[in-house]
């Protein structure tokens, strides 16, 4: 039986997604929970390999069992072994070639700032605290240039084992949610670092550092290297927020 997760986690104290030595990962520990209950090595494919520190409410993972365990009783029993900060939220039936990265057709991230006079101490592990004025108008026009198919060449290390750099971007916009600037950003797929290179030097837009032409100059530049963009934005801001998938119900 193929079967694919919602995955939920806080990244505060993973080392990323991907399993490593001597790391607390989010791969070691939900397949670890997973072989738990299920009594056999699980593998799993996972939409998005997320960085130290990133969050996520709507991760996506695929993987197969071979005992006939209801999925939401999968579900259940695998976040009951597993620490607090990560859960296996939804668990549903797939096709059996279903793969989580292979048929993603979309991930969404958001970015939350919390642009204040005095930092908020339960926004402290999931927003980054700026306590100076962010020009919104500016944040707002530079997050429209990224709309679109661009070459994000700027945007991810100079080495990189990413040969291609055109991603199509269907939403990116800023919201002002009370003290919170948040920043929403869908597209068909991400280069490694990307949305936070992204973040920063939108950022340095917001703080009269460069104009919106010089950022949006960035987004078709196959020659630009990472150091023509500003600071990636620090991890902790950032969360996935979702997968799209066009023929799995459930998800």
């Amino acid at each position: 039986m193929k079967l694919a997760g919602v995955v939920e986690y806080d990244g505060s104290d993973f080392s990323g997604w991907a399993a490593q030595p001597s790391r607390r990962t989010v791969e070691d520990t939900l397949s670890q929970a997973l072989s738990t209950v299920l009594r056999q090595p699980v593998k799993l494919a996972v939409a998005g390999r997320t960085d130290a520190g990133v969050h996520a409410t709507g991760q996506v993972v695929s993987f197969s069992a071979d005992i006939p365990l209801d999925p939401g009783e999968i579900a259940y029993k695998a976040t009951a072994v597993m620490p607090g900060d990560l859960a296996l939220r939804r668990c549903v039936e797939a096709p059996a070639d279903f793969d989580a990265r292979r048929w993603a057709s979309s991930r969404s991230y958001e970015y939350r700032v919390l642009n204040a006079a005095v930092r908020s101490p339960l926004a402290w592990g999931r927003s980054v605290y700026i306590s100076r004025r962010l020009d919104e108008t500016t944040l707002t026009e530079a997050a429209g240039k990224i709309l679109g198919e661009h070459n994000f060449r700027a945007f991810t290390p100079s080495r990189t084992y990413h040969s291609y750099f055109v991603r199509r971007v269907s939403e990116s916009r800023w919201d002002r949610e009370g003290e919170e600037l948040v920043y929403r950003i869908t597209a068909n797929s991400f280069l490694y670092g990307m949305v936070r290179a992204l973040i920063g030097t939108m950022l340095e837009v917001a703080d009269g550092k460069r104009s919106p032409e010089d950022f949006g100059r960035l987004l078709d530049s196959p020659e630009a290297r990472r150091s023509s963009a500003g600071p990636s934005a620090p991890a902790h801001g950032l969360t996935l927020t979702g997968v799209g998938y066009e023929d799995v119900p459930g998800l």
